[in-house]
């Protein structure tokens, strides 16, 4: 699903050149579960924008489904999330005066679906995450780890393939952390690819492939052997 071929992504400040990354290659097949994992300024984050059509790589290439992406127009890279990604962010990035299902909604919106099919989508995203009672309910009527359903609920709305998740149990304790990744299981097990930042080793334990950087370079790429399985605590 996931190609990236010789990737580079330079910043300059000046006479200063700053390599976020570094001639990076990774594939990713689809149905996959990965974790990212690297220090601040390790270029894990920079990827993942990459991935999610939010950047571009300096030099190299990233193809998607088989197509080569990297000069897309910004129009037809924003068709690309709309359609094919899903994104699940630290914040929630929740509207707050917006109610649950509205939130939900937004990417639909985008998507010029009609108003009815737009509210039954979402309802039925909301009731896969678990908050179908919920429906009303605005950010600050919500617990965190409801906050984080509705926003991935918001991120499946569309049906994506791939699920994209910076840092998604950041704001998150122990307990809520693991019905999130239960949950992220649970998508991975219907055949949605996932690919997961994060910087907590026992949440990467999730994953079936764990892919760590350093110095904006892939510096080890495994699978893991004994992946967490769905209620097991993220303190086993």
């Amino acid at each position: 699903m996931i190609q990236l071929q010789d990737l580079y992504k330079i910043y300059r400040n000046g006479n200063q050149e700053i390599r976020a990354l570094n001639g990076v290659s990774l594939e990713i097949a689809e149905g996959e579960f990965v974790a990212i994992m690297g220090t601040s300024g390790s270029g894990k984050s920079t990827m993942m924008n990459i991935i999610g059509c939010l950047d571009r790589p300096s030099e190299g290439h990233y193809l998607l489904d088989g197509l080569d992406i990297t000069n897309y127009l910004d129009d037809d890279l924003a068709r690309v999330r709309n359609r094919k990604l899903g994104f699940v962010f630290q914040s929630f990035n929740l509207l707050a005066r917006t109610s649950a299902v509205a939130n939900v909604e937004l990417p639909l919106i985008y998507a010029s679906v009609k108003p009815a099919e737009r509210r039954r989508r979402a309802t039925l995203a909301l009731e896969r995450v678990g908050l179908g009672q919920r429906l009303d309910h605005k950010p600050n009527e919500l617990s965190g780890g409801q906050q984080q359903r509705v926003s991935i609920a918001r991120a499946i709305v569309t049906e994506p393939r791939l699920l994209l998740a910076d840092e998604p149990t950041g704001a998150l304790d122990s307990r809520t952390t693991e019905e999130i990744m239960d949950l992220f299981l649970d998508l991975n097990a219907g055949g949605m690819t996932v690919v997961m930042v994060t910087h907590e080793p026992d949440v990467a334990q999730y994953a079936k492939r764990i892919v760590r950087f350093r110095d904006g370079q892939i510096l080890s790429d495994e699978i893991n052997p004994a992946p967490r399985g769905k209620g097991e605590s993220v303190a086993s």
